[in-house]
């Protein structure tokens, strides 16, 4: 399924802001902490390296990010989650740069970073396509790409395994809360389940202006990692 107009992307993610944390943490076992952390091993980080994690939501992959040395920004559509970010950089004592941005429409010059992320926020865009193409564009020559997200599992048993609690227990335990009563834990897997393939994916990043593009399976396939960099000769 194609995602949602922009105001609705907004409004849906903005009520669940407060609960986004717990939520995550609590529906997949705290394990997402462990796929951010190989993302930002595939970066190969430099001290000093300009990151940007876009879709950054609450700030968890930025605040990564700068752990490992890179000098980060935050972009997100959303501006209630921005200032959780804020406050989280702020107890760790973390140098984070934080901006309302639309992926499709970066408020960035070209060239302006060195390693781009982001973490289960591409299915959310409108127009993928468009948000890869602006990927490119701000990302330096040589710049390396890491997007993180849930595509269809191939093995026929752990995908029925996961639809079962995808899309039947998680809504459930979700709408415990606030969170669950705005329909984001409905929207989510449907939206997995029309998301693209990876191999689409990588002809979407390709066609953006990407190479050396690979996707890996974690956690038996629940997620993918997809890294590419841009060509070093681009102009």
């Amino acid at each position: 399924m194609p995602a949602p107009p922009g105001a609705e992307i907004q409004r849906m993610f903005g009520e669940i802001a407060p609960q986004y944390d717990l939520l995550n943490r609590t529906l997949s076992l705290g394990i997402d902490r462990r796929w951010r952390r190989r993302a930002v091993r595939s970066l190969a980080l430099r001290p000093g390296d300009r990151a940007l994690d876009l879709c950054c939501g609450t700030g968890d992959l930025a605040l990564e990010l700068a752990a490992a040395g890179a000098v980060t920004t935050g972009a997100d559509f959303t501006g209630p989650m921005l200032p959780l970010a804020r406050a989280k950089a702020e107890r760790r004592r973390r140098p984070l740069r934080l901006v309302q941005a639309d992926a499709q429409r970066l408020p960035f010059a070209d060239a302006s970073f060195d390693a781009l992320s982001i973490a289960f926020g591409i299915r959310n865009v409108e127009d993928p396509v468009r948000a890869l193409r602006e990927c490119a564009r701000v990302l330096a020559p040589g710049g390396r790409l890491a997007v993180l997200e849930f595509f269809r599992i191939p093995n026929p048993l752990w995908r029925g395994l996961f639809g079962c609690y995808f899309h039947h227990l998680l809504p459930r335990l979700a709408r415990l809360t606030r969170a669950g009563r705005t329909g984001a834990y409905d929207y989510l897997p449907a939206s997995v389940d029309g998301f693209a393939r990876p191999e689409e994916f990588l002809a979407w990043a390709e066609a953006a202006g990407f190479q050396d593009l690979r996707h890996r399976p974690l956690s038996g396939g629940v997620a993918r990692l997809v890294t590419g960099r841009r060509p070093a000769g681009a102009p």
